[in-house]
């Protein structure tokens, strides 16, 4: 009875990325990166990098950190790259009032989204881009004459 015997090595071979450039019919070239054998990724920004108010925010707020609507969405906004407007009288009505406990769990929603949510329907979110400043109009209610 023969005996047969042998070793089998495959090669380690690990691909180096590689950017390629394609050009699809009456379009503009897609730049892509080859990330393995079968991955390919477009590059370019996705919607949140593009338009900061799109930015997907899902998060935990710690009741530590955040009692008030307006500890909330401070909380919201450290590292999105926008700040409150916080001078005006008229919102510290709503920094001021109580986070539910339905908002400690927020997400995955877009920022703009999450801030109104926050606010609640009497109040219209307002965003100054080039100073990133976050602000919110009182919404008149319905049977309310405006000034």
């Amino acid at each position: 009875m023969p005996l047969l015997g042998g070793c089998v090595t495959a090669p380690s071979f690990k691909p180096a990325c590689t950017a390629v450039s394609i050009t699809a019919p009456s379009a503009a070239p897609i730049s892509i990166l080859r990330q393995s054998r079968y991955t390919l990724v477009e590059l370019r920004p996705d919607r949140g990098q593009e338009d900061l108010q799109h930015q997907i925010i899902d998060l935990r707020i710690p009741t530590t950190t955040a009692t008030t609507v307006g500890d909330a969405m401070r909380y919201v906004l450290r590292h999105s790259g926008y700040q409150l407007c916080e001078g005006d009288p008229t919102l510290a009505s709503l920094w001021a009032l109580p986070l539910p406990a339905a908002h400690l769990q927020l997400g995955p929603l877009p920022l703009n989204q999450t801030l109104q949510l926050l606010a609640g329907t009497v109040w219209r979110l307002s965003v100054d881009e080039p100073t990133r400043q976050v602000c919110f109009i009182a919404v008149p209610l319905a049977g309310e004459a405006q000034s």
